[in-house]
């Protein structure tokens, strides 16, 4: 299998989670253990393999150099703050200081203040070597206020807490989980290789062992036959998790994956916009005695600002889900189109008249063309 480099001497994986987009990325695994996800088109003809313990230190210390190496160009000392984007630029087009540094540029952006360990589950690693990572990791960058991973909750259910507290003390701060559905049937047929018990057992032991947990949920999963179930059986499932943060990522079909075909074949009906909405209401109506935050930090999202912590903005949220539920059919498509085409960004834009009437005036043309969803599942789908 040929690796990815990003840059001399240390390796980068594919993808990170949003909220780890300045962060540090350091690369213990390639691709997913798994790999067999309906609805993930990430990792797919690509082998699992574990990166040796020697090989991840020698990609820290690298990327340790490379940071000491601008900072001497850029005349600055470590913990400063953050590096501006003029200067990095001039840093980049520097001989001197470009081999490397274009992988070190968001995290720089950033602060350097957070570490994401790749690829899909970093937590599959032997918890004694990871631990010798995360300690080599935080004594070669002090600064570093948090590192997080992503882990499957299969894995995490066969881990103790014993193991998690230890690479607590290492320095792991939080960990990201796919949970996607809390419904076992939704879980066989997209094949995600879990159980909604073994979610709960391994979301609880991370939090009993004092890591932050954030889970994942696509609302839409279930398609349209599944959804009240998929929607009631996750709320149980994260009620009985209590995680730090839910994180919510609407459904896309990418071109290709299994789901594709399924839907192809009929198999599948892929909910529409206002349908994924009514699913997340039931979702948020249902998370009960829950100290969690909810977030919608991905472009996926139709309605990016149900977002709060709960239980102290549950009315907020669900206010804005009914506020568009609230809509005539033509306001809601409006919207849709609008916010999917970059023309609206949220709800209270719809009271702009001169927004309204270019989302409003894209809207007839699609219906005119006959192209109104095929359109619309199409920009979904460029965000994945």
């Amino acid at each position: 299998m040929e690796t990815r480099r990003d840059c001399p001497g240390f390796e980068q994986g594919p993808i990170r989670p949003p909220s780890e987009a300045t962060s540090l990325l350091v690369r213990v695994t390639r691709n997913c253990p798994w790999n067999r996800c309906t609805f993930c088109p990430v990792y797919k003809e690509e082998r699992f393999s574990r990166r040796s313990v020697e090989d991840v230190l020698v990609d820290v210390s690298r990327m340790r150099e490379t940071y000491d190496r601008l900072l001497e160009r850029a005349g600055r000392e470590d913990g400063e703050e953050a590096v501006s984007p003029s200067l990095l630029a001039r840093l980049l087009r520097d001989p001197e200081t470009s081999p490397g540094c274009g992988a070190l540029v968001p995290w720089l952006a950033g602060g350097g203040r957070t570490a994401f360990l790749q690829d899909a589950d970093s937590l599959i690693v032997p918890p004694l070597d990871l631990a010798r990572i995360l300690r080599a990791l935080r004594r070669a960058f002090p600064s570093l206020e948090r590192v997080t991973c992503y882990a499957r909750a299969r894995t995490l259910a066969r881990r103790t807490v014993a193991d998690l507290v230890m690479l607590r003390e290492a320095g792991l701060d939080r960990v990201h989980v796919g949970l996607e559905s809390g419904s076992d049937a939704v879980l066989r047929r997209t094949r995600k290789g879990c159980t909604a018990r073994q979610a709960i057992d391994g979301g609880r032991r991370v939090v009993d062992a004092g890591l932050e947990l954030s889970e994942y949920v696509i609302p839409g999963l279930g398609g349209r036959v599944q959804a009240e179930e998929h929607a009631r059986e996750t709320a149980r499932v994260l009620n009985a998790i209590d995680p730090h943060f839910i994180r919510l990522r609407s459904l896309a079909v990418p071109e290709g994956s299994p789901l594709a075909e399924e839907v192809s074949r009929g198999e599948f009906e892929w909910p529409w916009e206002t349908e994924v909405v009514r699913e997340i209401r039931t979702l948020v109506e249902r998370l009960e005695d829950v100290r969690s935050t909810v977030v919608s930090d991905h472009a996926l999202n139709l309605l990016m600002e149900v977002r709060g912590t709960l239980p102290g903005d549950k009315p907020v949220m669900l206010a804005v889900l009914d506020q568009f539920l609230s809509l005539s059919t033509d306001q809601q498509e409006i919207f849709i189109v609008g916010r999917r085409s970059g023309i609206l960004r949220d709800l209270g834009e719809m009271r702009d008249p001169v927004r309204r009437r270019w989302a409003a005036d894209r809207r007839a043309r699609l219906l005119d063309q006959g192209k109104l969803e095929p359109v619309l599942r199409g920009l979904v789908r460029r965000f994945i």
